[in-house]
C-alpha cells in the first residue's frame, strides 16, 4: 500500500475534529471510509495514531509527533492556495519588476500609477538596475519581466516587445554654455569633459559605438553612478552629457541647462518590455502587461 497526500490530509482533519463522523461530514465523505484510511494509515505506519473511546477519539504521542509535521505542511500548502487564487482574482498577490532609470521615467511610472489605482492590493517590487543587470535578473526568476533602455538579447527564451522610442541630447551648464551657441562636429565635442554612467552599461556601450562610428573615440571623465546623477553633474559645470530629451526639456525651457546641437544627432533608442516566454505568466503579470503594451 502506497500512502499519498490524501491519507494525511484525512488524518488532519480527523485530529482537528477528534471524532471520524464529524471529519467526514467537513471531508464530504462516508465514516467508514475515513476510518478504513486511518486504520490503513497506522498500519502502514506500524504504530496507533488514535485512542478510540465512547466519547470520542485523541492523539496518541505517536499521532501528536506526526500532527505537528503534518499540521505544518497542510497549513502551508492552504496557505500556497489561497494565494494562488487570490493573485488570480488580483486581490492580492505580488509583482517584481526590474527596470533600467530611463525606462521607469518615461514609461514606468505611469503605468505603474494607473495599475495601482485599479489593483490596489497587488503588492509591487520594482528594482531600479542597468539593462545587464536586470536582464540577468530576469534569467535568474528574480524578477517577473524588465523593462529597459535598447538591450541586444540573444537568448532565445526571452522575448522583447519595443515600447516606444526616444532620443537623447547633450546639454551642459552654464560653465561650458559657449558650445551651445554654435552647432558642433562630434570631433569637437569629444575635447569637452563627459559625463556618463558606467562601463558596464547599455548606455556606455551605446554612446561607445555611436562616438566611434564617427571615428571619434569615446572618453568619459566624469562617471556617474546613475542615470539620475547625470543632470546634477552637468549643472555643476562637471562635463557634458546625454540625456532623454523629454526629460530634460523643461531645465532647458527654464535656462538651467543648454542643449548642445550637433552636426550628427544621437541615434534613436527604445524602451522595451522583457520576459522569459519559458515561464508562465501569473494574472498580475497579464494584466499589468496589457497596461504597459497595449495588448494582451
Amino acid at each position: 500500500m502506497t500512502i499519498n497526500y490524501d491519507y494525511y490530509r484525512i488524518f488532519y482533519v480527523v485530529a482537528q475534529c477528534r471524532s471520524f463522523t464529524r471529519a467526514a461530514e467537513v471531508l464530504k465523505n462516508n465514516q467508514p471510509n475515513i476510518t478504513r484510511c486511518m486504520k490503513n494509515l497506522e498500519q502502514e505506519l506500524g504504530c496507533k495514531l488514535f485512542h478510540r473511546s465512547n466519547r470520542g477519539i485523541s492523539l496518541t504521542p505517536e499521532g501528536q509527533r506526526l500532527y505537528r509535521r503534518v499540521a505544518a505542511a497542510v497549513e502551508e500548502l492552504q496557505l500556497g492556495e489561497e494565494e494562488i487564487r487570490q493573485d488570480g482574482s488580483l486581490e492580492s498577490g505580488s509583482l517584481s519588476i526590474s527596470a533600467s532609470e530611463a525606462a521607469l521615467h518615461m514609461i514606468l511610472l505611469d503605468k505603474l500609477s494607473a495599475f495601482r489605482v485599479e489593483y490596489p492590493g497587488v503588492h509591487l517590487r520594482i528594482t531600479n538596475e542597468t539593462t545587464p543587470q536586470a536582464i540577468e535578473r530576469l534569467r535568474n526568476g528574480e524578477s517577473d519581466f524588465a523593462v529597459i533602455t535598447a538591450p541586444q538579447l540573444t537568448d532565445r527564451t526571452l522575448q522583447q516587445t519595443e515600447l516606444l522610442r526616444f532620443r537623447e541630447v547633450p546639454v551642459c551648464g552654464p560653465a561650458y554654455s559657449e558650445i551651445a551657441s554654435r552647432r558642433c562636429t562630434m570631433a569637437e565635442l569629444a575635447r569637452y569633459p563627459l559625463v556618463c554612467i558606467g562601463q558596464d552599461t547599455s548606455t556606455y556601450a551605446f554612446y561607445q559605438r555611436f562616438f566611434t562610428s564617427h571615428g571619434v573615440p569615446f572618453r568619459v571623465d566624469v562617471e556617474a553612478a546613475t542615470m539620475d546623477q547625470i543632470l546634477p553633474m552637468v549643472e555643476h559645470g562637471l562635463g557634458i552629457g546625454f540625456y532623454p530629451e523629454k526629460l530634460v526639456a523643461p531645465k532647458i525651457a527654464r535656462g538651467e541647462l543648454f542643449c548642445v546641437p550637433l552636426e550628427q544627432p544621437v541615434p534613436e533608442r527604445a524602451i522595451s518590455l522583457v520576459e522569459d516566454m519559458s515561464r508562465p505568466r501569473s494574472t498580475a503579470m497579464k494584466a499589468i502587461r496589457e497596461m504597459i503594451c497595449g495588448k494582451g
